[in-house]
């Protein structure tokens, strides 16, 4: 069973007061639980330990360079996406808001800093061998056709690093989000509004459609996690945004990120039913997890999933039931990726959907990180902290703190 430390436990042991605990926790270096008590906090005995040990390796320069990869301090500068206080923000403006009143095209202009007539185009058209390519993938997940479909219908011109003009970027920018949009849902790129498209396609109402619209909002960017860090550096090699995309789009389809979601619809097929709370507590006595459940950014519940989840949750009695379980066992509320499943099955789209929806919103902020990061002529090369066997002509004392 987990172990637990109380707050004063945690802070003891930390060597803290009360207060930097908890800022800690706002700062999603340490995740808080709903302890036994209705006003008591309670932690994992392993992340507090976790914190003191890169609390007390913080003044070896390796130590922290190691620390910084996962979750640690800031590797660069972004002026695109700020998660502060458990809320998102998207170059200053709260990122709920822009979902609850912006199109994607709008929000997509506003992380790219261009103006909304750059869209105002048609969509390029696909090559016809294409559209025979797109055939063969018919009825596959789109966790396993939007890679390849996009590498193969996009091209490089259109974002390349010679293409300087700002209108011109801004237009092959649309250009090859449209292109992923025709790849998720089978069609030719075309100028209607994203979640608009993604309604006609897969039949869904005026209601559903909005749904998509706020779901690809709230996915566009989420700062420098393992996709959008990888964009940036293949971005910085003087790759084409295209390439970024690509490179995001790999790094999407881990099980640790974008693919959680199918992920979770696994937990679904198998804990959905009679006795939601015993097969929930069956998984975790054999040590698996509860995918979609938890964000360390957010320790009180991921926003993004809970403004998606307000509008579905009270309408279905089995998401309702998964989250009360999931909360009451663990204490973790759904994160974005639980949100993405339950959408996907609220609105009855194709299996797969829930990845799509996540990988085509945060296409947006592939770009976005591609564009700013083209600001800077440097190239993301991190050193190495070699730990193998050391060469008789190397000196003995390498890696050794002096």
């Amino acid at each position: 069973m987990p172990r637990y430390m109380s707050s004063r436990e945690a802070a003891a042991y930390l060597r803290v007061s009360l207060q930097t605990l908890y800022a800690y926790v706002s700062r999603g270096l340490l995740h808080a639980e709903n302890g036994p008590g209705q006003r008591e906090s309670r932690y994992l005995a392993t992340d507090v330990e976790r914190l003191r040990d890169r609390k007390e390796k913080g003044r070896k320069p390796r130590e922290v360079a190691k620390a910084t990869l996962s979750f640690g301090l800031p590797v660069l500068e972004s002026a695109i996406t700020l998660i502060e206080n458990e809320r998102l923000y998207y170059r200053g403006l709260d990122a709920l808001e822009i979902a609850r009143t912006h199109s994607v095209e709008e929000a997509a202009a506003h992380l790219w800093q261009c103006d909304i007539s750059a869209f105002d185009r048609s969509a390029p058209s696909s090559d016809s061998s294409l559209l025979v390519v797109m055939d063969n993938f018919r009825g596959r997940r789109a966790e396993e056709v939007l890679l390849p479909l996009f590498t193969l219908a996009s091209d490089d011109a259109r974002t390349a690093l010679w293409q300087t003009s700002q209108q011109r970027l801004a237009e092959g920018s649309i250009d090859l989000v449209r292109i992923l949009a025709g790849c998720l849902l089978g069609t030719e790129p075309n100028a209607k509004p994203l979640h608009q498209q993604c309604a006609d396609v897969w039949g869904i109402d005026s209601r559903g459609a909005d749904l998509i619209r706020r779901a690809l909002v709230l996915c566009a960017d989420h700062e420098l996690n393992a996709s959008s860090f990888t964009a940036r550096c293949v971005v910085s090699t003087g790759a084409s945004l295209r390439a970024g995309i690509i490179g995001g789009l790999a790094a999407l389809t881990g099980g640790r990120h974008g693919a959680t979601t199918a992920r979770g619809e696994a937990l679904w097929d198998e804990v959905v039913g009679d006795e939601m709370g015993t097969k929930i507590r069956q998984r975790l006595a054999r040590g698996d997890d509860i995918p979609g459940f938890g964000h360390r950014l957010y320790p009180s519940g991921d926003v993004r999933a809970a403004d998606l989840l307000a509008s579905m949750a009270p309408l279905d009695r089995d998401c309702q039931e998964l989250i009360h379980h999931g909360h009451d066992l663990t204490g973790a509320r759904p994160s974005i990726d639980f949100a993405l499943v339950a959408l996907r099955r609220h609105l009855r789209l194709p299996l797969g959907a829930a990845f799509g929806v996540f990988a085509l919103g945060r296409s947006i902020g592939w770009i976005a990180h591609g564009l700013e990061q083209r600001r800077n002529p440097d190239i993301i090369r991190p050193r190495a902290a070699y730990t193998g066997h050391i060469p008789s002509d190397v000196d003995p004392h390498y890696g050794v703190p002096r």
